[in-house]
């Protein structure tokens, strides 16, 4: 079989075991992935799946607000009735609160170990306070003020209706759009600083996550690997980086002990994609 050129020669073992990953020190930085890289990542458990969606919908309602236009206002309003229904299935907030003593935990074994930057663990680790402090305080009911708004409940309402947000089905929802865009921006940053404690938390988790992975090179041999991991050190985030030049993309199935990745050729929008025959070289980085 042919061979894709991205990382190296040198071939390692074919489903192998995550017990053979080095755990690397907090604070250090994974591999930096080569410039034109593609990394795709597949959360392991629930909990990690829920962090990665609230991690996108507020960076995605940050930059369309940050647009001050009525349809970045639309689009802003759209990411912030998702996070609303993510936030209310289970309790998040005691999710992100157990995971912010799990790091400060793991974090807290590393003080006595030598060769540890101490500045940089003391600063993480008081970071990771700040953030459970803030988070603490804003209380149970932090969220209430919006889900008890009438004005918010009704564009969640019609939102599930394709086109049900247009001026006809919600003149209120119109008439605020037309505001001038700082009024609408100051409004929408205001209901973004509730949501605040909790989604800098989950973007300070992720990054912690992400940096505790570390990267190393596999080969897919004809386009696909097997994962097995290990049940005793659970992961919680798998990282795959291709070159975007490649024209292939993982699909990841599995659970939190094993996964299977198939690489797929991108064939374009009026084609299926393909699973490749060729050996693939990429980077595999899982995250704890």
């Amino acid at each position: 079989m042919s061979r894709l050129p991205f990382t190296g020669s040198a071939r390692v073992k074919h489903n192998t075991g995550m017990t053979e990953f080095d755990t690397p020190e907090p604070g250090t930085s994974p591999e930096t992935p080569p410039e034109g890289t593609l990394v795709f990542e597949q959360p392991l458990n629930e909990r990690m799946r829920t962090f990665l969606r609230l991690d996108f919908l507020y960076s995605q309602a940050l930059y369309h607000n940050e647009m001050a236009s009525q349809w970045g206002s639309r689009a802003a309003m759209g990411s912030l009735i998702d996070i609303l229904a993510i936030s209310t299935r289970g309790d998040v907030r005691s999710d992100v609160l157990k995971e912010l003593e799990r790091q400060l935990t793991t974090l807290t074994e590393f003080q006595s170990k030598p060769g540890v930057d101490v500045s940089r663990l003391k600063t993480l680790m008081t970071n990771l306070v700040r953030l459970r402090t803030d988070l603490q305080n804003a209380g149970l009911t932090f969220l209430q003020p919006l889900r008890d708004s009438e004005f918010l409940s009704a564009i969640k309402h019609r939102s599930a209706i394709p086109g049900g947000t247009c001026e006809f089905d919600l003149p209120d929802y119109y008439f605020w759009l037309t505001q001038p865009d700082e009024t609408r921006t100051r409004t929408f940053n205001e209901w973004l600083g509730l949501l605040r404690p909790l989604c800098d938390a989950v973007a300070e988790l992720l990054w912690l996550t992400r940096q505790n992975g570390r990267a190393r090179e596999e080969i897919a041999q004809g386009g696909t690997f097997n994962i097995t991991f290990d049940r005793d050190n659970p992961l919680q985030l798998l990282r795959i980086s291709l070159p975007a030049a490649a024209g292939l993309y993982p699909e990841i199935s599995g659970s939190h002990y094993r996964c299977n990745v198939r690489f797929l050729a991108w064939k374009g929008l009026g084609a299926r994609s393909a699973q490749t025959e060729v050996d693939v070289p990429f980077i595999l980085s899982c995250c704890t």
